[in-house]
């Protein structure tokens, strides 16, 4: 497991933080302290550093870090006398449900003089000094997209700034027995269960919205078998559920609803096209003894954070697909308008690629701070919309290109994906499908 280290720089009352750039591959958006992974090279130097705890090489990559991020050397600091002492806040682990593992150790940095800082522009969007009772308020009020363990520090920075006292920020967790959840945005209950989704994508994040005095809706809820419905209800012991919503018809987002809404003696809220495709696909009686309610375009389902949560039509993966928004664009859960695990499908009967355009431009244009998909993490900006809608526009041009040249879907899919999988070639023929029936219906 590879070793990182954080860097909390405090003076006085207020800490510096950064908001990392919305285009990085890893949590695009997020907001963090200066820092990054221990390099070999740091295990062959030694450093004019103490710290009770730290290991040399945690010391050393604590300095480069800094040195390469802010553009200060930690060493001249304490020999002026800026650096008062350091010491160890807490230590953390990313969970194993992440592929990416890491040990993170964040140190806090008494500093006697308020420095100017500017992160790199290339690892941060933007970076300022912040009140730790100021930064603590913005999370609660829903505007910082953060990891687990920063919830854990920006609420020990809020209660005591100047403690030494060592805490345990790890997401706490058993696997055995029940599904991860976190809260990457205040308000925003994030589950991630295993479901029966589509590789590479494993698990199908459910949220849970609503404020006490508001409707507490469960999104998505969909694990793959009895044995991780059972670990769902076991992280579900003391949330309320009030009613079930689910964003489109695909089984990846519904397995063991119905299920769920009998249990908790619920309605569940959809789409009428939602409704009829579940029906048509499993039978009439599917929501047999559950009540379903529909939604549509510019209702308000709840309300977070003191916020209405409005209901966004978004076809195009799905027709009956729905996003739902902070009304102030704190966040969107955009359900699988985009994927940060693999690619989304278009096509089918349900698929439709002129729609699927329409609603990435529609998202993009309503800009919300964070968006959150129904696989992967959440997202800081809309980078990753605009990104794949320009992907998906040059595909089309890739694909008239090949109908000029009178190809044949067959060979159309040797040429886009020469090393795809056999087995995922039905889908991709979809989504080539797609693109030339909006072609067809409105040439370039």
């Amino acid at each position: 497991m590879r070793e990182s280290v954080s860097a909390i720089l405090i003076y006085e009352d207020e800490f510096f933080i950064i908001q990392r750039q919305n285009y990085l591959k890893a949590f695009p958006g997020f907001y963090s302290f200066p820092g990054g992974k221990i390099d070999k090279e740091d295990h062959d130097f030694a450093v004019d550093l103490e710290c009770d705890g730290a290991t040399r090489p945690q010391l050393v990559a604590l300095r480069r870090e800094l040195m390469e991020e802010l553009d200060i050397d930690l060493v001249i600091l304490k020999e002026k006398g800026i650096v008062s002492r350091i010491s160890i806040l807490g230590e953390a682990i990313t969970p194993d449900f992440n592929p990416h593992r890491f040990k993170n150790t964040y140190f806090k940095i008494y500093l006697n003089e308020k420095l100017d800082l500017k992160a790199c522009e290339e690892e941060a969007q933007s970076s300022e000094w912040i009140n730790s009772h100021q930064a603590f308020k913005q999370y609660r009020d829903g505007l910082m997209l953060v990891v687990p363990p920063m919830i854990t520090i920006l609420e020990d920075l809020d209660r005591d700034i100047d403690s030494d006292k060592i805490i345990d920020p790890n997401l706490k967790y058993n696997p055995a027995t029940e599904v991860p959840l976190i809260e990457p945005v205040y308000g925003l209950k994030q589950f991630l269960p295993l479901s029966n989704t589509f590789p590479p994508a494993n698990r199908t994040n459910s949220f849970l919205i609503g404020d006490e005095d508001s409707l507490s809706v469960l999104i998505d809820p969909s694990p793959k078998c009895e044995e991780e419905l059972r670990k769902f209800y076991e992280k579900l012991e003391g949330f309320r559920v009030d009613k079930i919503m689910l964003t489109h018809h695909h089984p990846d987002h519904h397995q063991f609803s119905c299920e769920m809404a009998k249990r908790f003696g619920v309605s569940m809220l959809m789409s009428a096209d939602t409704q009829a495709r579940i029906m048509n696909k499993h039978g009439v009686d599917y929501f047999d003894g559950v009540k379903v309610e529909l939604l549509k375009e510019g209702d308000i389902l709840t309300k977070s954070s003191g916020h209405q949560v409005l209901v966004l039509e978004t076809p195009g993966h799905d027709e009956g697909q729905l996003t739902l928004m902070r009304a102030d664009k704190a966040w969107a859960i955009v359900s699988d308008l985009i994927q940060t695990v693999g690619t989304v499908v278009i096509g089918g009967d349900e698929g439709d690629m002129a729609k699927y355009f329409s609603s990435l431009n529609r998202m993009i244009d309503l800009d919300p701070l964070n968006i959150f998909p129904s696989h992967g993490i959440g997202l800081g900006g809309v980078h990753k919309l605009k990104k794949t809608l320009e992907h998906r526009q040059i595909r089309e041009k890739q694909v008239q290109g090949f109908l000029d040249r009178g190809l044949s879907r067959e060979q159309m899919l040797k040429e886009i994906y020469p090393d795809l999988p056999e087995r995922l070639h039905k889908y991709a023929l979809l989504t080539i499908d797609a693109h030339i029936k909006k072609l067809k219906t409105a040439p370039l």
